[in-house]
């Protein structure tokens, strides 16, 4: 297998892995019939969005790299624009920064250190999504821009990897500890609210469709190309 054929492989792996737990998860249905979603478990299922969006992002830096005129930029636009509206103003603004933040930095742990490096972490990718809009908006990406787009969209998927994964074991375990079981179970009904008030719907089902058909668009959809071989060549 060649190089490209293994990070491909890899690359759609990770998409449909991602998928699959998604709508594992978007079966928790927030009807009284069903198991209620928790605030940690709505919190980790929307990082899921945020990571297939990431890997969109992986095979559109290879693409540039390989042939700028094989992006389909009006799909990365959509991308950007999801990040924005559902990773950044929703996610992040709206239930980390206002809700989870200020809990954690109270605490006398070393995790009440993270919410400055996480916020941080935040605006920088403010930045870069203000960056992809705009060379998403062109006819093409030119030679001259190709090197610059492909290593910054490397280095937003290199910060926002670690960025969710210490979130969902350390910030978001800590900040419903803090609170307390009644006060956490509060800010579970809170979190509904302000995704209603946000989205006028249920927003990560509304995401998890809009990724999906971005997923289509990069042809980052069937899972079954991507099952590993043996290691013993059976």
């Amino acid at each position: 297998m060649n190089e490209f054929v293994s990070t491909r492989r890899a690359l759609i792996l990770a998409a449909g892995s991602a998928a699959a737990g998604a709508l594992m998860l978007s079966g928790c249905g927030k009807n009284s019939d069903e198991a209620e979603v928790t605030a940690n478990e709505d919190l980790m299922r929307e990082h899921g969005i945020i990571r297939r969006a990431l890997f969109v992002y992986t095979e559109a830096a290879r693409r540039v790299r390989q042939d700028p005129a094989k992006m389909p930029l009006g799909s990365l636009a959509e991308t950007a624009k999801l990040f924005r509206q559902f990773g950044e103003d929703y996610h992040e603004r709206a239930l980390e920064e206002e809700n989870i933040f200020p809990v954690v930095r109270k605490l006398k742990t070393p995790v009440a250190r993270l919410p400055d490096i996480l916020q941080t972490q935040h605006q920088r990718g403010r930045e870069i999504t203000d960056y992809i809009l705009r060379v998403a908006s062109r006819d093409t990406i030119g030679a001259s821009e190709a090197e610059r787009f492909t290593a910054t969209l490397d280095a937003f998927v290199a910060m926002y990897g670690p960025h969710a994964a210490r979130e969902d074991t350390e910030l978001f375990p800590a900040w419903k500890k803090a609170l307390g079981d009644k006060a956490y179970d509060e800010m579970g009904d809170k979190f509904e609210d302000i995704e209603r008030r946000t989205f006028g719907h249920d927003g990560f089902e509304d995401a998890l469709g809009r990724i999906a058909k971005i997923e289509q668009d990069f042809g980052l959809t069937d899972l079954a190309v991507v099952t590993a071989p043996s290691p013993t060549g059976g």
